[in-house]
């Protein structure tokens, strides 16, 4: 166990933008979150997901909406701080622990925003090895974990309790009370025991995060290049170097839809890309030609200074490094890709392994 304070969330905000495969959300409107708490009740304790007993309750904590909603509205502390307590309410009973839904974006850093208030650890681990856009896609589901019951709150009051069917009709359901809430709600939903989570979560999230902050920070005070880096670190692959020329980008139910689309730059300079997006970059095409899809992390990080850049914020100009980071083994399973591979958000394209692009 370790206390997180204000001044460690810095590089977990950071390494949560790579994670974040373009989406989440944008981590920083989370650490002003999770800071305010921080400062009001005193520092977070962080738990391996080994330490927390196996008749353990815990739950995850998130944010529901559409990124691109968020830079003109931000989220509030105070719908985080009351999920957890409204589904005590709901469930009878008592949760022992928060864990990140995801561990990439906005959603790796709210957990801390709904722990300090209630006084309890956050659990070093999370449903996805990164961002998805919907509620289904975590590796709990691929465990016959539910979503439900879950609670969503939303700044105008209001608390929606939810038991669903299945976990494609929780998103259903949810996707439809954020958009009448303003693409912007607080959740809690896949509670679990300490058991269970052993069993389907993927460990370290909160830890890689602030690995992969601290790589991005050490080497831009060596004067080194973040990017190559993070691929270091990860064993990621650089997909294309380029410049972005246009940005096709729209709220659509709930989501941050469109596509990015890039000259190329050095050795890529005959080159164009297209990033495909849906809150996260699901898929990059090379000259028309798919280099790397969903589930595996593509991301576009400044060239220069190897600050992330989420979907929302991508915009003509800049130049960039697009990278591909293999995902969790979780999601390399039939039923991962089949669940959050290409062909799971409309695209005519099979999965494809970032490791696999050769220049």
């Amino acid at each position: 166990m370790r206390l997180i304070d204000e001044h460690a969330l810095g590089d977990i905000t950071l390494g949560s933008t790579v994670l974040g495969s373009g989406g989440g959300g944008d981590p920083y409107v989370g650490m002003l979150l999770a800071r305010d708490a921080i400062r009001k009740h005193g520092p977070v304790p962080l738990v391996e997901l080994e330490e927390v007993p196996d008749d353990a309750n815990l739950v995850f904590v998130a944010g529901m909406g559409a990124p691109g909603v968020m830079i003109e509205k931000l989220p509030r502390s105070a719908e985080y701080a009351r999920v957890v307590p409204a589904l005590e309410r709901l469930t009878g009973l008592a949760f022992d622990y928060v864990c990140p839904a995801e561990a990439g974006g906005l959603n790796a850093v709210t957990p801390f925003a709904a722990a300090a208030p209630a006084g309890i650890p956050v659990v070093d681990a999370d449903g996805m090895g990164r961002a998805f856009p919907a509620l289904e896609m975590v590796t709990p589901t691929l465990y016959g974990g539910s979503c439900t019951p879950m609670v969503m709150v939303d700044e105008h009051g209001n608390t929606m309790y939810l038991e669903s069917t299945s976990n494609k009709w929780s998103e259903a359901y949810g996707r439809a009370a954020a958009l009448a809430s303003g693409a912007q709600t607080a959740m809690a939903l896949y509670p679990m025991t300490g058991a269970e989570a052993k069993q389907r979560l993927v460990r370290g999230a909160v830890t890689l995060a602030a690995e992969l902050g601290a790589t991005i920070r050490q080497a831009r005070a060596q004067h080194a290049s973040p990017v190559d880096a993070v691929l270091a670190k990860q064993a990621g692959v650089l997909l294309f170097t380029g410049k972005v020329e246009e940005v096709e980008r729209r709220n659509e139910r709930g989501w941050t839809v469109g596509k990015a689309h890039l000259s190329g730059l050095d050795s890529d300079t005959s080159s164009r890309m297209t990033l495909h997006f849906q809150n996260e970059n699901l898929a990059a095409e090379l000259n028309n030609k798919v280099v790397a899809t969903s589930p595996d992390l593509i991301m576009a990080m400044e060239l220069d200074s190897g600050e992330p850049i989420p979907v929302e914020a991508i915009r003509y100009g800049y130049r960039v490094a697009v990278i591909g980071l293999p995902s969790d083994p979780h999601w390399r399973t039939a039923a991962g890709i089949e669940l959050a591979g290409p062909r799971r958000f409309g695209y005519d394209m099979d999965y494809c392994a970032v490791e696999d692009f050769a220049r």
